[in-house]
């Protein structure tokens, strides 16, 4: 039996005579060559490995299957993690694969920052240092109607940031219904202990009172916070309290009301058929002396998050400590700067800004661009492939418009001989990975979330996937040999992300 091992592992290809290969050779001048050694070496060690720990293990594959299976990793391992996708989920802020895709203008504005230099914070009158919120915060103030705005690295340090420069020390008033947790296990009570603030509680999680804040105020009270519920919805027997009447309250009171929108509006989406949410202009109307939500949801821009606001209290948040560690770079204030352009002009706002439409196009307008897609998808799959185009739903995703779906086309589609799981799985595993859903074991497209110019990216997608599979089958690979090499695949990359974790 240790003879069997033996020369199971004497079969094993020479990291030198695998360099020697032109497929090799090509990897090498793409990459590092350290790098394209340490993937040989721990795909030998994986091979190793299994000879020495099962006298049942399969056999070797030759050279040819090595590389093939090697050169297949390699393709995806040695690439940035962060690359581009197509989302066929139909979630329109998909945290997950970087939420808003950027305005056409927004991406030039980027390119221009990152490739020159810029006038991130500094005067050009005088040539001394200025103040890198200015562009903004005057687009903010045109906007909103706010008298003084700031940017911060996201919703969830803008609210920090507010209750630590406003309220650290103090007391904090805010109803159990507002009490929220969204992904990530962000909690509102546990930010608001870090930022110095004392949470205190009033009513029940369905109803509060106007009655229950106006007990809670006394000497020892800084400010009194609304949050948007965001991603959950309570209904039936609930109560809450009008912004109008909570503002009254705290400025009778001497003390500011905070309104934490969460992934914020600025545009009213009823216009287009779509629930209500609270946008940033009817706080501000509403007397709320501190207004925050996040630049990466409904507002199609960049990860950041916004404050906007009376000049007296944004004055002191920018003149806070935690400002400085949360501030955002000229990346975030390029792309940002050109998405709160697209709102000064609300007629041709649709057609510029990505997000806003999607979330307004019509499912007949979709219905038409599955049955491209489908026409498309035909030549490549062929006879392996059963396709329908089917009603569904897409959401808005991120917490925005939570419960909400949205009416859309899907194209489902089923590969024989592959599962929905298996066919979701070759997909994503494409270069660029394209991600669909499995719904009721079907695997479905839905074109709410693709662009035509992706349509040729999926196909691509199609047909690495079949053209991967009948390579296995021409190459007389064994069933065995194939399994090994999957095998092989799968540790490697084990060891990959386990080294990333460590």
């Amino acid at each position: 039996m240790k003879n069997h091992r033996i020369e199971k592992l004497q079969d094993l290809p020479k990291v030198g005579r695998l360099l020697e290969d032109d497929r090799i050779a090509v990897l090498i001048e793409n990459y590092p060559r350290s790098m394209v050694i340490d993937g040989i070496r721990e795909f030998l060690d994986g091979m190793r490995e299994r000879i020495l720990e099962d006298d049942d293990a399969e056999g070797v594959p030759d050279v040819e299957t090595f590389i093939d299976a090697f050169i297949d990793w390699a393709e995806n391992a040695f690439k940035p993690g962060l690359k581009r996708a197509v989302n066929g989920m139909g979630i329109i802020l998909h945290t997950g694969l970087g939420r808003a895709p950027f305005a056409k203008a927004a991406q030039d504005a980027l390119m221009d920052a990152v490739a020159n230099y810029c006038t991130l914070q500094i005067d050009a009158e005088t040539g001394r240092r200025g103040d890198r919120y200015e562009n903004v915060e005057s687009l903010l103030k045109q906007i909103t109607g706010a008298e003084a705005g700031l940017v911060v690295n996201n919703n969830a340090a803008a609210t920090l940031l507010i209750l630590n420069a406003l309220a650290g020390g103090r007391e904090v008033i805010v109803s159990r219904g507002e009490l929220v947790e969204i992904g990530g296990s962000y909690r509102i009570p546990d930010v608001m202990k870090r930022s110095g603030a004392r949470l205190v509680e009033v009513g029940t999680t369905n109803r509060t009172h106007l009655k229950d804040y106006k007990d809670a105020i006394r000497a020892e009270t800084g400010l009194i916070l609304r949050v948007h519920q965001s991603n959950y919805k309570i209904i039936g027997f609930t109560k809450i309290v009008p912004l109008d009447d909570l503002v009254h309250l705290a400025h009778e009171s001497g003390i500011p009301l905070i309104d934490d929108l969460g992934s914020g509006a600025l545009f009213d989406l009823s216009r287009w058929g779509l629930p209500k949410e609270p946008t940033a202009q009817e706080s501000i109307r509403a007397g709320a002396d501190v207004i925050c939500f996040s630049g990466d949801k409904l507002l199609g821009g960049p990860q950041c998050g916004i404050i906007i606001g009376k000049k007296e209290y944004i004055d002191r948040i920018k003149q806070n400590q935690l400002t400085r560690a949360l501030r955002v770079d000229k990346m975030t204030f390029a792309v940002l700067e050109s998405t709160l352009r697209l709102f000064l002009d609300e007629k041709k706002l649709i057609q510029a800004h990505p997000v806003l439409g999607m979330l307004t196009e019509s499912p007949e307008s979709i219905k038409k661009r599955c049955q491209s897609l489908k026409r498309s998808l035909k030549a490549a799959i062929g006879d392996r492939g059963l396709m329908e185009i089917m009603r569904d739903v897409s959401e808005v995703g991120s917490g925005s418009l939570a419960a909400e779906n949205i009416p859309t086309w899907g194209l489902s589609i089923h590969i024989v001989g592959w599962s929905a799981e298996e066919l979701a799985k070759k997909l994503r595993l494409s270069n660029p990975p394209v991600f669909g859903r499995v719904k009721e074991n079907r695997y479905i497209l839905d074109c709410r979330t693709i662009r035509r110019d992706e349509f040729g990216l999926i196909l691509q997608a199609f047909r690495s996937a079949l053209k991967a599979e009948r390579r296995e089958k021409t190459a007389g690979i064994s069933e065995s040999d194939a399994g090994l090499a999957e095998k092989i695949i799968q540790e490697v990359r084990e060891i990959n992300e386990g080294q990333k974790t460590a």
